[in-house]
């Protein structure tokens, strides 16, 4: 059955879930907080900038009034970025009808209060009984599902029946989604994962070769998952696309920002420029400061995790922190 959805956000993604939802016979509507930019998206659908090569379809219905936006929604898609939500929710939250399914595509975590993207809406609306809440997530580079290239994620929440229809919304013939309970897991697998890019990036700008960058890969799904087993997630998920998927893509595509981010600190550059010269958000450089704090605040050991903070925000060279995680002391394989 068609769904009207509302998408929150006009940036990279957003736009991918227009393209998908569109293509399953959806009813798809595009608020932006700006109306300039809204504006300009109606003269040209092409969003060269973000996202190269793809339109936002023209059976997109395009808004900036608050209310407009919501009217007739029967799901909402956040796809807004985690730092950014709390903002742009606190706004249209007079203007969200009770009851109508809200699915968050974001991948952080909120600095200062340490919550996830669902828990974020969560706060602003009221606690989680008011509005269903899901997470969609997994190896989603944005730029080859807009090419129609086969990519696949899954779809969690607490209620099976919301996330088989999320499922169903998301689903065509080259985007697969599974179904998933574990709506922590799937978050924190998504914001880590992209802490661990920035140091695989990094690895590609020193140019240490593929042996290094296999062994961050391997070293990195075992700390992100050990946090997530200290805060109730289910081990197994980050065995799955939003886990390990997710950080094989992540950390091995050019195209993923959060790479290319720390590619560049590696040969040299500053962050401050880095940032300055992006037009899209790398969820992972602010990501890294939350995600530190909930190691410390778990007693969970992070070693790459606090390597990428030290370098991002402590002045550490590269080399010195990818000197200490090769001389800490031996340890037997599985242990911290």
């Amino acid at each position: 059955m068609p769904e009207q959805i509302t998408i929150l956000g006009n940036g990279a993604m957003a736009t991918v879930c227009s393209i998908l939802l569109t293509a399953g016979g959806h009813g798809v509507t595009m608020w932006g907080a700006f109306a300039e930019s809204i504006d300009r998206l109606r003269r040209d659908r092409d969003q060269q900038r973000l996202l190269p090569g793809a339109r936002v379809p023209d059976a997109v219905r395009l808004t900036a009034d608050d209310t407009d936006a919501l009217a007739g929604a029967t799901m909402i898609l956040s796809a807004i970025p985690t730092q950014h939500m709390r903002s742009a929710w606190d706004r249209l939250a007079p203007h969200v009808p009770a009851g109508v399914p809200v699915v968050s595509v974001a991948k952080g975590i909120e600095n200062g209060t340490l919550l996830r993207p669902t828990q974020v809406v969560a706060d602003v609306l009221g606690g989680c009984d008011r509005n269903p809440l899901a997470a969609l997530s997994g190896p989603n580079i944005a730029v080859e599902i807009s090419r129609h290239l086969p990519a696949t994620a899954v779809a969690a929440a607490d209620d099976a029946a919301v996330a088989r229809r999320v499922q169903a919304a998301f689903s065509t013939p080259w985007f697969r989604v599974y179904t998933n309970d574990d709506v922590a897991g799937v978050e924190l697998a998504g914001a880590t994962k992209n802490v661990i890019a920035l140091a695989a990036g990094i690895l590609e700008g020193l140019s240490v070769g593929n042996n290094a960058k296999a062994a961050l890969v391997t070293r990195g799904i075992v700390e992100i998952s050990r946090l997530g087993a200290a805060m109730g997630a289910h081990p197994g998920t980050f065995a799955g696309l939003a886990g390990l998927g997710d950080l094989i893509t992540t950390c091995f595509s050019p195209q993923s920002r959060n790479r290319t981010v720390g590619e560049r600190i590696g040969k040299g550059q500053k962050l401050p420029q880095i940032l300055g010269e992006m037009v899209s958000v790398a969820e992972g450089v602010e990501t890294t400061k939350g995600v530190v704090q909930l190691a410390r605040r778990h007693g969970v050991e992070m070693p790459i995790t606090e390597s990428v903070h030290a370098i991002l925000f402590d002045g550490k060279e590269p080399t010195d922190a990818l000197a200490g995680l090769m001389t800490r002391d031996p340890k037997r394989e599985g242990a911290a």
